[in-house]
């Protein structure tokens, strides 16, 4: 049974620093870009691509990790008979191509603020369109995850 406690912890631990560290990141980056401070959009965007390689990225690779293991330790299969597990590992692919580049983006906008904090100029075009798109994936992902918890704590018997 400890074995099966300590990676339940893990599974939860990893979802709430996953979708938290998403959360927070998308709140700050998102009212940074708005503020029309560019210091700010800095400060912001290299702290956002930070959260995602400490805490996102090992959190994301754990989440599956720990969860396939879950099922084998309490006898759950892949299967059409149980729905839940496949709609969240569904979701989790969405949420996870969302997510991939969103990080490129990240990236790229974090160097393109830093660029025009040195040289003082305004930020190009080129980041707001980008910062539309990772507000665009961000959605997706964001609900994808809010659906795995539903899923998570409910076990709902989806179909079959």
């Amino acid at each position: 049974m400890i074995p099966y406690l300590l990676v339940k912890w893990l599974h939860i631990l990893s979802s709430v620093l996953l979708v938290g560290t998403g959360f927070g990141s998308a709140f700050y980056m998102f009212f940074a870009n708005r503020s029309g401070n560019l210091a700010a959009q800095v400060v912001v965007t290299r702290l956002v691509v930070r959260a995602d390689w400490w805490f996102t990225t090992p959190a994301g690779i754990v989440q599956p990790v720990s969860g396939l293991y879950l099922m084998y330790l309490t006898g759950w299969s892949l299967t059409w008979d149980t729905p839940w597990i496949l709609a969240s590992l569904i979701l989790y692919a969405i949420a996870g191509l969302c997510w991939l580049p969103v990080v490129w983006l990240q990236i790229r906008m974090s160097q393109m603020a830093e660029l025009a904090l040195q040289e003082g100029t305004e930020l190009p075009e080129k980041y707001f369109r980008y910062a539309r798109r990772w507000e665009l994936l961000g959605y997706p992902a964001f609900i994808a995850m809010l659906g795995i918890y539903f899923l998570m704590v409910n076990k709902p018997m989806l179909w079959g």
